[in-house]
């Protein structure tokens, strides 16, 4: 298995158009052996310390495989919607890790 945790900054005004992109995007994994693990939208009083912008959204995120991961991001449905993401996502930081 391989991990991703992705920390997702939005562009004030643009949280709807996200979670378009989301809708589509979320159910694709399945498609390439993964599974959506966790998807968290923490708020303000659930930050204990922070040395960088508080994210929107966290989620991690298994695949089977690194090409499972690949070809998720390949998928040609995705692509279709990623202006969507374009549009609403000002930054992102994606971690990929192993479970020790």
């Amino acid at each position: 298995m391989i991990f991703f945790t992705q920390l997702i900054y939005i562009i004030e005004g643009q949280e709807q158009v996200f979670d378009q992109f989301e809708n589509m995007a979320i159910p694709a994994i399945l498609k390439y052996n993964g599974r959506l693990l966790l998807r968290v939208r923490p708020t303000e009083n659930t930050f204990i310390e922070n040395n960088i912008d508080k994210p929107y959204e966290i989620h991690l995120v298994e695949f089977e495989t690194q090409q499972d991961f690949d070809n998720f991001i390949q998928d040609e449905e995705r692509k279709k919607f990623l202006h969507l993401k374009d549009q609403s996502i000002k930054a992102s930081i994606l971690i990929q890790g192993n479970k020790l």
